[in-house]
């Protein structure tokens, strides 16, 4: 499908499976393209009789890339000087609920992954009636105490790009990453990790927008509050040696949302597993019919 318009934004989405069936709506992490979601797993949703619409959120891949806010000043907010976000995760969950309207779906599963959950977390939250299931996968509730990242995931996370910006040089640097964050019962081969970063780097590199990405989520705020008044059948997915967010983070989603189902998988980092793709499949399945 080509680029989907919300107002000024420019949204590229693809669907897959029939026009009337129900939607399961999948939100990516930071600076992570939709391409991100594994085949197979949407293969097993749409055999599951779903219509699964999955996007590139602002500022990542081929979306709209918002250069004209300017730098969102992350040194300032590393060390707790007063500074704004450009945009908010919440004007990412309404990128979310406008994309629904535009495509003329009143009432969809939402399944977020990393600052997709919380993405899916203030969907659910502030539009109840378009919401129908949530599932929150690798991702936290922004409690200010819960255990922050390793200090190897924390760089990862943080760490200036490698000079020049040229693809053999960013494709590297990005496997080094992802080596860290990668699922330590689960390992991927080099082979494909290379592959992987390779083909996202050729299909829309673009730093400056991972940047105001992570303005926005550091700046999230604590969303219990928030998650306190979902009302949806909720199902919250988490690796159970996560580096980056921690498995304290998803207990922490699962305590917050009233009758929350917590599933853990034993051998899981921040990443999706191919090994894996059943238990995602499942507990997302779980969460609809629970709807």
């Amino acid at each position: 499908m080509p680029l989907v318009n919300i107002g000024a934004l420019h949204l590229e989405t693809e669907c897959r499976g029939a026009a009337d069936a129900p939607a399961i709506l999948l939100i990516q992490g930071l600076g992570t393209p939709l391409t991100r979601w594994p085949s197979t797993l949407i293969d097993l949703l749409v055999a599951a009789g779903y219509r699964v619409i999955c996007f590139d959120n602002r500022d990542t891949g081929l979306s709209s890339r918002l250069d004209v806010l300017g730098d969102p000043h992350l040194a300032r907010i590393f060390t707790g000087q007063a500074a704004s976000p450009l945009y908010t995760l919440a004007d990412m969950a309404a990128d979310a609920a406008a994309l629904l309207d535009a495509l003329g779906i009143e009432k969809a599963h939402v399944v977020g992954a990393s600052m997709g959950g919380m993405i899916g977390q203030i969907v659910a939250a502030r539009y109840p009636r378009r919401c129908l299931s949530l599932t929150s996968i690798m991702s936290s509730s922004g409690n200010p105490l819960l255990p922050p990242p390793t200090p190897a995931a924390q760089q990862a996370l943080i760490a200036p790009l490698p000079f020049p910006h040229d693809e053999e040089n960013i494709v590297r640097d990005a496997v080094r990453r992802q080596r860290v964050l990668m699922s330590p019962g689960y390992p991927a081969p080099e082979a494909e990790l290379k592959a992987m970063f390779t083909f996202e780097f050729r299909r829309g590199f673009h730093p400056a927008g991972v940047a105001r990405q992570l303005a926005a989520l550091m700046t999230g705020g604590d969303r219990r509050p928030l998650l306190a008044g979902i009302r949806i059948p909720c199902m919250v997915l988490h690796g159970k040696e996560d580096p980056l967010i921690p498995f304290a983070c998803g207990v922490d989603v699962a305590k917050a949302i009233p009758d929350a189902e917590l599933r853990v998988l034993p051998g899981m980092g921040h990443d999706f597993p191919f090994a894996l793709t059943p238990q995602f499949a499942d507990a997302i399945l779980a969460a609809t019919r629970r709807a």
